[in-house]
Formats: C-alpha cells, sequence, structure tokens
C-alpha cells in the first residue's frame, strides 16, 4: 500500500501584510489593539481632598455621575477611590474628576442651549406664517384667476 502524501492547513502567517520598506511615502501602521495613552494623566488635578464632591468626567462606567472622593491614591498616576451617590465604588483617575458645588445633585450639566434665550426687553416671540388647512376647490369652469 501507498502512503499518503500529508496535506498542511496554511500558515496562520500566509495571510500577513508585507512588512513596511521603510520608506518616506509609506503609511504608518495602525494597530487595532493598542489603547490609546493619555499622557497628561500623570499630572493629576490639583485641588481634590477626601470627603470632596465631583463629576466623574471622561468615558467609561459612571461618566457623568456624582461620587463622594474617599481615598487619593498617589503613583506614576494619581487617582482616587470614589462612591457614587448610588452607593457603588470605583477607582478614577484624578484629571477624570471634576469639582463640583455641594448642592448639586446627578442631574446633567447644564447646557447653553437648553435654557431659552430672552432679550433685555423680555421674551420675544415671532408668529408663524399661516398656511389655510382647506385651500379653495378649483372649479370647473375657467374664471378670472384669484388674487
Amino acid at each position: 500500500m501507498r502512503k499518503r502524501k500529508v496535506n498542511y492547513p496554511p500558515a496562520k502567517t500566509a495571510n500577513r501584510p508585507p512588512p513596511p520598506t521603510g520608506l518616506p511615502n509609506d503609511t504608518p501602521m495602525v494597530r487595532p489593539t493598542v489603547a490609546t495613552i493619555d499622557l497628561t494623566a500623570g499630572k493629576g488635578r490639583a485641588g481634590l481632598t477626601v470627603g470632596g464632591r465631583v463629576r466623574i468626567a471622561g468615558s467609561g462606567l459612571y461618566s457623568g455621575e456624582i461620587a463622594v472622593i474617599e481615598k487619593l491614591v498617589t503613583g506614576v498616576i494619581p487617582q482616587a477611590v470614589v462612591r457614587t451617590e448610588a452607593g457603588k465604588t470605583r477607582q478614577v483617575r484624578t484629571i477624570d474628576l471634576e469639582p463640583v458645588a455641594a448642592g448639586v445633585t446627578n442631574a446633567p450639566a447644564p447646557t447653553a442651549a437648553a435654557a431659552p434665550a430672552e432679550t433685555p426687553a423680555g421674551p420675544t416671540t415671532v408668529a408663524a406664517p399661516t398656511v389655510p388647512s382647506n385651500p379653495p376647490a378649483a372649479s370647473a369652469e375657467p374664471g378670472p384667476p384669484e388674487a
């Protein structure tokens, strides 16, 4: 009996993109799995104290919520352990914390577009042009055009 030829599947590196040539007109390779690093995070935010009320900014879990600082952690990237108004605890970079006043609740931050603008003389209203709901029906008789 003859021995069968072994058939191996293609290597995983077979469909790898070609290596960069190093020419200046080459587009830089962007790896999709690499995280972006905020280089200003090491500076931290000044003025935060334990027991202070802050709003969690940035993206991620509990962003936009009001919290109380329970512990400040110093290190390469300063962090704070905060407890939200819902009672959840989280560790957050201090650059992602914004101090808030004592009376502020967890309501969304006010925006300039949300409040109607008023003039010094008072609010102004502009009437919209009126459109007749039932236009006159066209008659079969020719007559003078209506003005």
